[in-house]
């Protein structure tokens, strides 16, 4: 029988680690220590209660059309067959020139119902400031050709799938009013073999009136 290796596509959400300048980050403690516990039970039992605060977008994290649309679907709303599960394709743009990833990396590629993670290697900058300055990105024309083939999602390991220059997000606009999910922050994509199918999971909590959320995202190989 075919077994399953699992690799793990997601960033460690860590204490004071800042994802994307500008926005906080977490911060992570106790709320009940296992100290402060042992009054409340028998002796020899105890437990820590975790309290963490942070904003949406920290670590690896899914954008439904509710972050760019107040219309669009919440994260309530997503139905598990958006974020699991998914045949995916792996797009190496690790070679690219210069920061754009252009049509030229989708074209002719079998991507309909699909989701498509593109590979750039930026998230070896992680926990660097070198990870804020000059990201890749995908373009217009890449996102317009993502929506006309039926892309269900669209992951990246960089610190935006959009340029951020100016205040213009076509990419975001283009995806996500399309109801085609977006995955940012990835990690460990050069662990994706080469040309290996493989299925996708990227599963955030169920929270309404919430458009992004952190996930554990993660590739399944038969092998």
């Amino acid at each position: 029988m075919p077994r399953s290796t699992l690799i793990d596509l997601s960033h460690t959400v860590e204490d004071d680690v800042v994802t994307y300048h500008g926005m906080p980050a977490p911060i992570i403690c106790d709320y009940m220590s296992r100290e402060d516990s042992r009054a409340h039970y028998a002796d020899g039992t105890e437990f820590q209660i975790g309290k963490i605060e942070m904003v949406a977008n920290t670590g690896t994290y899914v954008d439904s059309p509710f972050h760019r649309y107040s219309h669009g679907k919440d994260l309530s709303q997503l139905g598990l067959e958006q974020v699991a599960h998914l045949d995916g394709v792996l797009v190496d743009a690790s070679d690219a020139a210069g920061r754009a990833v252009d049509v030229r990396y989708f074209d002719g590629l079998d991507l309909a119902g699909k989701a498509v993670i593109v590979r750039t290697d930026w998230s070896q900058h992680w926990k660097t400031d070198q990870y804020f300055e000059g990201h890749p990105y995908l373009t217009q024309d890449a996102a317009e050709c993502l929506r006309s083939v039926g892309a269900t999602m669209v992951g990246i390991d960089s610190l935006n799938i959009d340029c951020t220059d100016d205040g213009t997000r076509p990419v975001h606009t283009i995806l996500l009013g399309a109801d085609i999910l977006i995955v940012e922050h990835m990690a460990n994509l050069a662990s994706i073999p080469a040309n290996t199918p493989f299925k996708f999971y990227a599963v955030p909590v169920k929270v309404q009136d919430f458009g992004t959320f952190p996930v554990r995202a993660f590739a399944m190989i038969e092998v």
